[in-house]
């Protein structure tokens, strides 16, 4: 019969895990408290400057637009929120380094050495890409696609005036979706450096992995052939990517493994 007895709170072990579990929210707690008090005070840094930083967001499309073109506001506090959701967004950007630091050191306690010293670069290399990633979307994609609406709007003889929160909606979906994009190439890493998925297995799916590309291009951008190749062509390239450098990323041999550097501090 299984062994059902409940903790016993004069058992020295069960205290011991209690007060290890405390100890473990208490940090969590204190990391969560700094990760955000950093995005909050670089945010309240930018707050001055948020009418010049949604300006700078919102100039892929005021470029596009036909002359006499502007941007709208249909709700009341629209023109105080979003140019603050969008400071917001920025400062979070900025911060994401110490918000990921804290992180790491809640979570590299418990890592062996040889997963230290693989999580620190796919970090660092994550966040670089997913910038890369928005910035691909902000200086090609937006100019490209607003463009090609603008110009598709005139014959119809309709005017494109946006609404500042729709936009906001539009270019935060874009930015996420781009963003996430780029990260393929460490996502193929990470599934062959860990044994998830072998690198042949991978080459092998090849068609399967284009034909979702076009499809996810087609969910999350607009419905024009331009931007879904605009984000099609990127994802498969990065798979292709992803492909080559797991080439040179190997899983750990067992006898690393078992040794004594692969045991947590």
């Amino acid at each position: 019969m299984s062994d059902t007895r409940s903790p016993d709170p004069q058992d020295p072990q069960d205290e011991s895990q209690q007060e290890t579990f405390i100890s473990h929210l208490v940090e969590l707690r204190q990391r969560l408290v700094k990760a955000v008090a950093g995005i909050i005070l670089v945010f309240v840094s930018l707050v001055y400057w948020a009418p010049v930083i949604f300006n700078l967001f919102a100039a892929p499309l005021m470029e596009s637009l036909p002359k006499g073109g502007k941007m709208i506001v249909t709700d009341v506090t629209g023109s105080f929120f979003v140019p603050m959701k969008v400071t917001l967004l920025v400062a979070f950007l900025i911060a994401l380094p110490w918000v990921l630091y804290q992180v790491w050191q809640f979570v590299a306690p418990g890592l062996y050495q040889h997963e230290k010293r693989l999580i620190l670069p796919l970090v660092s290399s994550s966040y670089f890409l997913f910038l890369c990633g928005v910035a691909f979307a902000y200086f090609l994609v937006f100019p490209t696609v607003f463009h090609f609406m603008a110009h598709y709007n005139a014959p119809l003889g309709a005017e494109m005036s946006t609404d500042i929160d729709k936009y906001l909606s539009f270019a935060m979906t874009t930015f996420l979706a781009f963003g996430i994009t780029f990260e393929v190439p460490v996502v193929v890493i990470v599934l062959v450096r860990f044994g998830v998925v072998e690198l042949e297995k991978l080459k092998q799916i090849r068609p399967y992995v284009i034909v979702g590309a076009f499809i996810i291009a087609a969910i999350v951008t607009p419905p024009d052939v331009l931007s879904q190749l605009l984000l099609a062509v990127p994802l498969v390239a990065l798979y292709e990517l992803g492909l080559l450098l797991a080439r040179f990323v190997g899983r750990p041999s067992p006898e690393a493994t078992a040794s004594g550097e692969t045991q947590p501090d």
